[in-house]
């Protein structure tokens, strides 16, 4: 495993080995030798089809840094700074994630969360610091003109509820920044 830094604060792309012979593939997803910037308390994984569409979404209180990794598929991965402190407020960085290419990347806490699914399938490991709280979470619009974020041009798969989410400006009126 490698780290290598962005221009974001604590923004990280991890590149994994990816052991490949006739059997199939051996992938080191994590090591707390090389890691051991934080204490991971939840896992989860999620299945998104071809042309799913999810998030912007954070945690305004017991906020969650991540550690994503695509399984399988492919995926546009996009965050956006929400420190309120940060040099990068406002900002996006974006990245593509694959079972090829065998990146990851580490978002710290104060960043909101998205992604693209490009594959039939497309499988997503996360492991988190901190638990899932229904009731402190938030987001921004995939779709704000503020973000503008290149979406890929196919009929994406949105739910409703991400589809309702606020704009980055009532972000900045709502909370502020992180």
């Amino acid at each position: 495993m490698r780290i290598y830094k962005t221009k974001f604060r604590d923004l990280l792309i991890i590149k994994q080995k990816n052991n490949v012979d006739k059997r199939g593939s051996l992938r080191e997803t994590f090591n707390k030798k090389i890691f051991k910037k934080n204490k991971f308390v939840f896992e989860y994984c999620t299945v998104s089809k071809k042309n799913s569409l999810r998030g912007f979404h954070f945690q305004y209180k017991f906020q969650q840094a991540k550690y994503v990794n695509v399984l399988r598929g492919k995926i546009l991965d996009c965050v956006i700074d929400l420190r309120k402190k940060s040099p990068t407020f406002g900002k996006i960085f974006k990245i593509i994630l694959s079972e090829k290419n065998c990146l990851s990347l580490y978002i710290p806490e104060g960043f909101a969360h998205a992604y693209y699914s490009y594959d039939k399938m497309n499988i997503i490991y996360y492991k988190l610091t901190n638990y899932y709280k229904p009731k402190f979470e938030d987001g921004i619009n995939v779709y704000d003109k503020y973000i503008k974020v290149n979406w890929p041009k196919k009929k994406k798969i949105i739910s409703s509820k991400d589809k309702k989410l606020s704009t980055f400006e009532d972000f900045c009126k709502t909370h502020k920044g992180l």
